[in-house]
C-alpha cells in the first residue's frame, strides 16, 4: 500500500498519545473479561438452564454440550421505522444459519429505535440524541447475561448504530458483527421532494400535495435513500471493519440480503470459535481515523461530529473536532450523493459504492490499511462486493473505475480536494459546518443576527416576512443541557427559500441539523451551549455575525463587549415546556449530567462516585468462575 498521508499519520499519532491512559484502561478491562473464559463456563447450571428454557430441543441439546458457540443478537427492530422493519425476519435467518454450523443464536435483547423522520419538529425530537445512550445501555443490559460467545447487532438508523456500537464496546472482549438491512428502492428524486417542501413553506401548494410527495419518497421497507446519518452509519461500519464487505446498500427482502445476513451469522460463529476479531481489537485509533475519513470523503452527516466522539470514547480513544477538521483538510471528496448532489445511495452503490471508496482511499494513502476487521487483517477485504451465483454467495473484486463520475470519482480527480466538514470558531465558540452541500458562493455570510429561542418563533418570523433580508438566524438554548439537542431540520425549507430569493443567509445554533440538511450554510453544535454560559447567550438582534468556513471563522463583527453583556435567560415557558411532556420529564437526569457537544454529548462517561474514571483496580471478581453451581 502507498505511504500514509502525513497529516493522517500526524493526527493518528496525536490521538494515540492523547488516548494513552484511557485506551490502556479499556484494553485492561477487556483483557480481564476475556481471560475469565466463555460465558457458558461461568454460569451455574441453574443460570444456564434459565438461558435455554424457551429454546427448541435441538438448541437445548447443543447448549448442554457446553462446547458450541452461542451468538447473542441485539435487535433494534420495530415496524414503524422503515429502515428497521426488515429486521423482523432476521433473528430466524440467523438461528437457521448458525444451526447449519452446529451453534446456537438467541435474541439477547432489544433496544429502542426512534425515527427522526416522525419526530422532526415535534417535542419527541428532544429525546432523539439521548436515545443513543439509552440504546447503549439497553445493549449492555442485553449482553450482561454473559451467555454469549459473539454478538450480532441489528441496526441502521441515526442514533441506533452509534448506541449499539457504544454498548457493544463494553463487551469488546467478544467479536461483534453488525448486520444492516439496506436502503429502500429509489422513489421520487430528492431534489423534487425538497422543491415541494419549499413550495409548501411559502404556501404555494396544499398539504395534500406535500403528503403525496413525501409518500412518494418514503415508500417501502428500508433506509431512506438520501445520504444522511443512517447511511453515513453504514459507510462507517464498513470502513470500521464491522460489516461483511459491501453489505451496506443491498436492498432488504432480496435473496442477496438474506444470504448476507446468514453469512454474517456464520461469521460470528467462526470468530467465536477461532478467538479472532474481538471488537476491542477491531476498533482502535487507526480504525476510528478510517471511519472519520470515510465520512469526510463522502460528505456524510454532521451528526457524527458528536456521535463519533462518543463512539471512540467507548473504546478509550479520544478525538475532537480539531482532529476531524485537520483530516478534512486533506481528505478528497469522492462522492456526490443527496444532499451533496442529485443522486441517492442506490445510484452511489451502482456507480461503485463502498468498495470503490475503500480502494481509492487506501490506494491514495488516506486511510490505514493495516487494521483488524471481522474479515481478518487488512482493509483490502473491503475492496470486494457480494453477489449470488446459482444461489450461492460469492465475493468478487469491486470496480476499479467509477461507473458514473457525476456521482463517484477517484482520489486523483475528486469533486473537491478537501472533505465535507469544517471547524469554525471565534468569539461565539466552536462549531462545525458541512460545506460539501453548500455552493462556494453561498458559504461566506456576514449579516445582522435575528435571534430566536424556539423553532416555532423562527418559523413565525419567516412567515411574517421579518427574515426577508440578509440575515444570520441564531437559534439558541438548543444544546444538550437545554433540551437534549434536537435536530432543527424543520427550518431547512424556510432557510432555503430565503437563500433562493437572493439573500445572504446563514444559520447558527447550539442545536443539531439533520444529516439531510445541506444548501444553507449552518454553523451547528456551537459549544459551549447557551444554557451553559456559552457566547450565544450574549448575542442580540442586529449584531453582525461573520461565518466563513473557508477561513474557519465564526465571530461577531464590531461587538467588543460581547462577553461583558448580561447573558440572556430562557423564557419561563420555554424552560418548563422543554422539561416535561412526551416523556421528557423522565430525562431530567440526562439534561443535568450530559457532556458538551464536542465531548460527544453523552452521559456514559461520568466518573464513578468516589473514584477517577479510569481507576487502576484489579478485575471485578464477578468476571471469574463461580464456585457455587446453583
Amino acid at each position: 500500500m502507498p505511504t500514509l498521508n502525513p497529516v493522517v499519520a500526524e493526527v493518528t499519532a496525536r490521538i494515540v498519545e492523547r488516548s494513552k491512559a484511557t485506551r490502556a484502561d479499556y484494553l485492561r478491562r477487556m483483557d480481564a473479561a476475556g481471560s475469565s473464559g466463555v460465558g457458558r463456563a461461568k454460569l451455574s447450571c441453574a443460570n444456564w438452564a434459565h438461558a435455554f428454557a424457551g429454546a427448541p430441543v435441538k438448541d437445548k441439546l447443543n447448549a448442554m454440550s457446553g462446547t458450541q458457540p452461542n451468538v447473542g443478537v441485539v435487535t433494534a427492530y420495530n415496524d414503524m421505522l422503515s429502515a428497521h422493519q426488515p429486521f423482523e425476519r432476521f433473528p430466524q435467518i440467523i438461528r437457521d444459519a448458525v444451526r447449519e454450523v452446529n451453534a446456537t443464536a438467541q435474541v439477547a435483547g432489544a433496544t429502542p429505535a426512534m425515527c427522526d423522520g416522525v419526530t422532526q419538529g415535534r417535542p419527541g425530537m428532544d429525546l432523539s440524541l439521548f436515545s443513543r445512550d439509552v440504546i447503549a445501555m439497553s445493549t449492555a443490559v442485553a449482553l450482561t447475561h454473559d451467555a454469549f460467545d459473539s454478538v450480532i447487532c441489528l441496526g441502521v438508523c441515526d442514533k441506533i448504530v452509534p448506541g449499539l456500537f457504544m454498548g457493544s464496546l463494553a463487551f469488546g472482549h467478544l467479536p461483534v458483527v453488525f448486520a444492516p438491512a439496506g436502503p429502500m428502492p429509489s422513489g421520487i428524486p430528492n431534489f423534487e421532494k425538497a422543491r415541494v417542501r419549499a413550495e409548501y413553506a411559502q404556501g404555494n401548494v396544499s398539504r395534500s400535495v406535500l403528503l403525496e410527495s413525501e409518500i412518494g419518497s418514503y415508500h417501502s421497507p428500508g433506509t431512506c435513500t438520501f445520504y444522511g446519518t443512517a447511511n453515513s452509519n453504514q459507510m462507517m461500519m464498513e470502513l470500521g471493519g464491522l460489516h461483511l464487505p459491501s453489505t451496506a446498500f443491498v436492498h432488504p427482502e432480496t435473496g442477496l440480503r438474506d444470504a448476507l445476513t446468514a453469512a454474517a451469522a456464520k461469521r460470528a460463529v467462526e470468530l467465536a470459535r477461532t478467538g479472532q476479531g474481538r471488537m476491542a481489537d477491531v476498533i482502535c485509533e487507526k480504525s476510528v481515523v478510517n471511519m472519520i475519513v470515510a465520512l469526510l470523503a463522502t460528505g456524510g452527516s454532521t451528526n457524527h461530529a458528536i456521535h463519533l466522539v462518543a463512539m471512540a470514547r467507548s473504546a478509550g480513544v479520544l478525538i475532537d473536532w480539531t482532529d476531524m477538521d485537520q483530516l478534512s483538510s486533506v481528505t478528497p471528496l469522492l462522492a456526490r450523493v443527496y444532499p451533496n448532489g442529485s443522486a441517492d445511495v442506490n445510484a452511489f452503490q451502482a456507480a461503485g459504492g463502498v468498495a470503490f471508496v475503500a480502494r481509492e482511499l487506501a490506494g491514495a494513502g488516506h486511510i490505514h490499511a493495516d487494521v483488524t476487521t471481522i474479515m481478518g487483517e487488512g482493509i483490502q477485504h473491503y475492496f470486494q462486493e457480494p453477489m449470488l451465483i446459482d444461489g450461492e454467495l460469492v465475493w468478487k473484486d469491486g470496480v476499479t473505475e467509477s461507473l458514473d463520475t457525476d456521482i463517484l470519482r477517484p482520489a486523483s480527480d475528486p469533486f473537491d480536494r478537501e472533505g465535507g466538514l469544517r471547524l469554525v470558531q471565534g468569539d461565539l465558540g466552536r462549531a462545525v459546518i458541512k460545506v460539501s452541500a453548500v455552493k462556494p458562493e453561498n458559504r461566506i455570510v456576514e449579516a445582522p443576527a435575528a435571534v430566536f429561542e424556539t423553532q416555532e418563533d423562527a418559523l413565525q418570523g419567516f412567515k411574517d416576512g421579518k427574515l426577508d433580508r440578509d440575515v444570520v438566524v441564531v437559534l439558541r438554548f438548543q444544546g444538550p443541557r437545554a433540551n437534549g439537542m434536537p435536530e432543527l431540520h424543520s427550518l431547512s425549507p424556510a432557510l432555503s427559500v430565503l437563500q433562493d430569493k437572493g439573500f445572504k443567509v446563514a444559520f447558527v445554533t447550539d442545536g443539531r441539523m439533520s444529516g439531510a440538511s445541506g444548501k444553507t450554510p449552518a454553523a451547528i453544535h456551537v459549544s459551549p451551549e447557551a444554557l451553559a454560559g456559552g457566547p450565544l447567550a450574549h448575542v442580540r438582534d442586529g449584531d453582525i455575525i461573520r461565518l466563513d468556513p473557508d477561513a474557519g471563522v465564526l465571530t461577531t463583527i464590531g461587538v467588543p463587549d460581547l462577553a461583558n453583556r448580561p447573558a440572556a435567560l430562557r423564557t419561563t415557558a420555554h424552560a418548563t415546556g422543554a422539561a416535561w411532556g412526551y416523556g421528557r420529564e423522565l430525562f431530567g437526569a440526562f439534561r443535568q449530567m450530559v457532556g458538551t457537544a464536542e465531548a460527544g454529548a453523552s452521559i456514559c462517561f461520568a466518573s464513578p462516585t468516589g473514584g477517577p474514571a479510569e481507576a487502576d483496580a484489579p478485575p471485578d471478581p464477578n468476571l471469574v468462575d463461580r464456585t457455587v453451581d446453583a
